[in-house]
């Protein structure tokens, strides 16, 4: 088949490899110029791992290319993919002027049949905008709109796209579905669902789906900090609860919140949709709230050890990335941990494995920048832990004891054992986990 994809971010660039990668002509369209030419020189403008692989087996063989001309990209695709921004707007709601001014000007240039599939994360009721703006200059038999959320997760976002849990497509038009499921059938041969609804549900199935887990990986933050209060752990509990079928063993670890371009975003878009249809989602709005609060829980831990004024202190930030195996700085929790900390005077050196030039870009040099972990340990009073990077798993804490001025680790992501942490003689604060002290 013929693919384009409109918008080369995470999705639209995982999405439009991943289509390459079965055989597809994939055509990804961007306006920034300066982005389109790095793709089309070979070079893979965000970092998920895998992608680079498959980005230059398919850019060799032909199958992906890459134009800053909506018309010149679009021409001879039976799909054309919708992969933009939705930033929240000021009131929380998804703003759609990027897919809506996009299927403006499709509506001008498009001359024969094709299937425009949302695959942004968009509010219930955007297909049927899509189609009406569309039809301001297009004759309605030459195109359908089709929701078809994305469902990938950074850092794994390859597998995740050819091998799915389950693909979701939303449409009433039996023209349509049949285009769409002869797309997606070699990505389920191992028989997991295509399941095929009407375009509000199925955007309403994206926004539930990440608002549920957005609430899970809550609901486990409220708990750790109640097992503080009273002298539980929260490893045992997650345990303990995960081995019930019924609530299953993912997104019960306790941190210092989500964060991310999609949980934060659709969370809040979700409860702004409620509001708009005069439903009040009080879930949602503790979820958001408790959220804020936990990602800068651990500064608190670190002003009751080192008191309020922290201008004396020097702290190693280990992970500014939100989680693993991504660049993606985006609502990242180590950002808010680190505000909190220079705010209170003290100064931060940090290491990320991928998401240091990321936030160089945002703090400049608020912040000094190691080469490695160890270097970020030198002369400072603690260690934060923000992202569960691998490399952070299983450090020379021999080395480290000579770098710290003091044995002291604040983890937002319960890295090391209790037992371990205690032996080696550390001052170990953890989330939802008793003080080693």
């Amino acid at each position: 088949m013929n693919i384009a994809v409109v918008g080369t971010g995470y999705v639209g660039l995982v999405s439009g490899t991943c289509f390459a990668e079965t055989g597809n002509n994939v055509v990804c369209i961007d306006i920034d110029e300066s982005k389109v030419k790095r793709m089309q020189s070979g070079e893979v403008p965000i970092y998920e791992p895998g992608l680079n692989i498959l980005f230059e087996r398919n850019t060799k063989a032909g199958r992906l290319s890459f134009t800053t001309s909506l018309e010149e990209g679009i021409k001879n695709a039976e799909a054309i993919f919708l992969a933009l921004p939705t930033p929240p707007g000021e009131d929380g709601s998804a703003d759609l002027k990027y897919i809506l001014g996009v299927a403006d000007q499709l509506g001008k240039i498009i001359t024969d049949y094709k299937v425009i599939v949302d695959k942004s994360t968009v509010p219930v009721g955007t297909s049927e905008k899509v189609a009406n703006k569309l039809k301001e200059n297009l004759d309605p038999s030459l195109f359908d709109v089709v929701s078809n959320p994305e469902f990938l997760r950074e850092g794994v976002a390859v597998d995740d796209f050819l091998k799915p849990d389950r693909v979701v497509i939303g449409t009433s038009s039996q023209k349509a579905k049949e285009v769409m499921m002869r797309l997606y059938q070699p990505y389920v041969r191992q028989g997991n669902p295509i399941i095929v609804m009407d375009e509000r549900s199925a955007e309403m199935t994206k926004y539930a789906a990440n608002s549920f887990l957005a609430t899970k990986i809550t609901f486990m933050n409220e708990i750790a900090n109640l097992c503080e209060k009273v002298g539980a752990n929260v490893d045992q509990v997650r345990i303990g609860i995960g081995s019930d079928t019924r609530i299953g063993k993912r997104f019960l670890f306790p941190g210092i919140g989500y964060g991310g371009s999609c949980f934060p975003k659709d969370v809040q878009a979700l409860e702004k949709t409620a509001t708009e249809n005069d439903y009040n989602f009080n879930i949602l709005k503790s979820v958001m709230a408790v959220n804020h609060n936990q990602k800068v829980i651990i500064v608190d831990k670190i002003k009751s050890h080192f008191g309020e004024n922290l201008s004396e202190k020097k702290f190693a930030i280990w992970g500014l990335a939100f989680k693993p195996n991504t660049d993606d700085i985006r609502e990242a929790p180590a950002l808010y941990i680190i505000n909190e900390l220079l705010n209170s005077g003290a100064s931060v050196k940090a290491f990320d494995p991928e998401a240091m030039d990321n936030v160089k870009s945002v703090l400049g040099e608020k912040i000094s920048f190691a080469q490695n972990p160890y270097d970020a340990l030198t002369d400072a009073d603690a260690l934060v832990i923000c992202t569960e990077w691998s490399v952070f798993r299983t450090p020379d804490f021999e080395k480290m004891n000579t770098l710290l001025k003091n044995k002291t680790i604040f983890d937002g992501r319960n890295l090391y054992e209790l037992d371990s942490m205690k032996s080696r003689g550390y001052y170990y604060q953890s989330i939802g986990r008793p003080t080693i002290k």
